[in-house]
């Protein structure tokens, strides 16, 4: 994925000559490429997390809710840290209780990783009736205090999503799948997990404060790695048994005057995957789908082109709504992003885990403790506080070149990636009605993951004509703002 380069004497100018972006010829720049405002290719939506399992281990923690949830300059270990802006967050309905039932109780897998279970409110199947003894709305505290500590910063999209059901509705009572990872469901409780979903939507809406803007009633219901000695609860889903549960849920949310809220599907694993399940799905089912969600995990790999057109066919907008991997540096993540934005278009990006261990975290935890904070924060602040909810992403002319338009700001946001060669890049803005003014100072943020900048701001970089440049470091992701600028 690196760019073309151009071998010249140019390329010993080190990176932090303070001149450097200004007074470097364009014409002899590595490699050029031109931003297209004529490509449209969707509103962004935002930018966001999944809860579980991080808010279940560290949900009353304010710092963390105000590095993830603001914009503010946040305390943190002696660092100060740029706040990440998110606004999305996804909740996590439980599939785990320690009672037994008539004698009937969960089975816990041998490999269970106890953070990873997650606390469930239907205790029992005497009765739906959510003000009945069985259910429990005193569980999981700690990531409903997340949520809400997220609503209070400015968060304004929460999605309600199931790993697997509960215990009780599985063939086995394992929450985590079926020996051979076959589907784990009742065919009986088909619409339970359904009922499930839909009150728990309904008593946030009336008793939390909270407005789920979309209920996902699976994740990654067609992978087979769902099985009972796993460390995690999931559950397969047969396609046939997406489609039923897809139409029971959106029945159940209109019979709670829920009809406004969406449900989304299928939170495939991969982009192939996904897109055969949207294909496989009836005019009925397609119709009871609000917006495609699918996960990064094929990483540069898959046809994500051919999933953006079948839901383009359907009328249906797509988030990437879980992303996550064990790259420290963040490299590996923004070439994946950068792909998602070329041949995806998702309106979202929501990443899986920002407090984990084993290198998934942007920062550190283990041991019940959160710890350093790893390079792939400063690489994604470079994308999340910039891309903003409302702006219009356009073609940035390549594909390790994002751009956003704030059309109410005249504003151009283009986040630029270089691998392992440093090189001087033109950005070419000819094709605005008006790219800027001569001299327009363009502010500049930088994150080397090398061991330089972590997100740091420069103001050394002006618009000459119709273009400007900056030297990229090796491993670098910088992110440009352009005032002044009409499409």
């Amino acid at each position: 994925m690196e760019r073309r380069t151009v071998l010249r004497g140019l390329l010993a100018v080190p990176l932090g000559a303070a001149a450097a972006t200004y007074l470097a010829d364009p014409a002899n720049a590595d490699y050029t490429t031109t931003v297209n405002p004529s490509v449209n290719w969707g509103t962004w939506e935002g930018w966001g997390t999944s809860l579980a399992w991080w808010a279940a281990a560290f949900g009353d923690r304010d710092d963390l809710a105000d590095i993830f949830f603001t914009r503010n300059t946040v305390q943190y270990q002696g660092q100060s840290l740029p706040g990440l802006g998110l606004n999305i967050v996804r909740y996590n309905a439980g599939a785990s209780t320690w009672h037994s039932i008539n004698g009937e109780s969960m089975v816990t897998s041998p490999n269970m990783i106890p953070g990873r279970q997650v606390e469930g409110y239907w205790l029992d199947w005497y009765s739906a009736d959510p003000a009945s003894s069985s259910w429990n709305w005193y569980a999981d505290s700690k990531q409903r205090n997340m949520m809400w500590k997220a609503r209070d910063r400015g968060v304004n999209q929460f999605e309600l999503f199931s790993n697997s059901p509960m215990w009780w509705m599985c063939k086995n009572h394992n929450p985590s799948g079926a020996a051979d990872g076959s589907e784990n469901l009742q065919s009986w409780n088909y619409d339970q997990h359904a009922v499930y979903l839909a009150t728990i939507a309904r008593y946030a809406h009336d008793r939390w404060g909270v407005n789920f803007t979309s209920v996902e009633p699976f994740n990654e219901p067609s992978s087979s790695w769902w099985k009972a000695d796993g460390t995690q609860e999931g559950c397969h889903f047969d396609l046939s048994t997406q489609r039923t549960v897809i139409n029971n849920l959106r029945a159940e949310l209109n019979a709670r005057d829920l009809g406004w809220m969406p449900v989304t599907a299928s939170d495939c694993s991969y982009y192939d995957e996904a897109t055969a399940a949207l294909n496989s799905f009836d005019s009925g089912t397609r119709n009871n789908i609000g917006r495609i969600n699918v996960h990064g995990y094929q990483y540069g790999g898959g046809r994500r082109d051919l999933l953006f057109n079948a839901a383009s066919a359907a009328g249906k907008r797509i988030w990437n709504s879980e992303y996550g991997g064990g790259d420290t540096s963040g490299m590996e993540t923004a070439s994946n992003l950068n792909l998602d934005f070329r041949w995806l278009h998702p309106t979202a990006w929501v990443y899986w885990q920002v407090v984990d261990g084993g290198g998934w975290g942007l920062i550190q935890s283990g041991n019940g403790a959160t710890g350093q904070v790893n390079p792939k924060y400063f690489v994604l602040a470079q994308y999340m506080r910039h891309i903003r909810p409302g702006m219009r992403i356009i073609d940035g002319g390549e594909g390790n070149t994002v751009a956003a338009y704030d059309a109410a700001n005249h504003k151009l946001v283009i986040v630029g990636t270089n691998y392992g060669t440093g090189q001087w890049i033109n950005y070419d803005l000819s094709r605005f009605g008006t790219p800027s003014h001569d001299g327009a100072l363009v502010d500049r943020w930088c994150t080397n993951t090398g061991g330089g900048d972590s997100y740091v701001h420069h103001a050394d970089t002006y618009v000459r004509g119709t273009r400007f440049w900056s030297w990229f470091a090796p491993n670098t992701v910088q992110t440009f703002e352009v005032p002044g600028v009409y499409l």
